[in-house]
């Protein structure tokens, strides 16, 4: 039998990420969970949860650990892994998505669109990615 004493399990959460539509496997997929006061501003959120994964596994995500409340998930696919979004003429060049995949009109959704509650007890996001160039 093995023991577990000293490790305790993560605090918070477990939300699981079910991507689709990547159109290949290069680069890396970036994730950004933030609070509202940051939403599309990962860096500035000094409580924000970012993973950076290898596009060929990631299909599906767990992330432990995340304080229950309200969040945005923010998904780059960086296909170059030069740590951010490619744009052309102000047009992302590379895929992109959010939590509760809004439509996507002329630039980037509304907080409202994209905010989640996190029980507790976890929670699953579907995200879907955009690409539009």
């Amino acid at each position: 039998m093995i023991g577990t004493t000293g490790a305790s399990p993560p605090q918070g959460a477990s939300l699981h990420l079910s991507i689709e539509g990547l159109r290949n496997t290069k680069g890396a997929v970036m994730l950004c969970l933030t609070r509202q006061q940051a939403f599309l501003k990962c860096a500035e959120d000094p409580g924000r949860l970012s993973r950076t994964i290898s596009a060929a596994s990631a299909r599906s995500i767990d992330i432990k650990g995340v304080p229950p409340g309200e969040w945005s998930l923010l998904l780059v696919h960086d296909e170059n892994r030069n740590g951010k979004l490619d744009k052309m003429m102000g047009m992302p060049r590379e895929g992109f998505g959010f939590s509760r995949n809004p439509v996507i009109r002329f630039g980037p959704p509304s907080y409202g669109d994209v905010r989640f509650a996190l029980p507790p007890g976890g929670s699953s996001q579907s995200v879907k990615v955009k690409y539009l160039l």
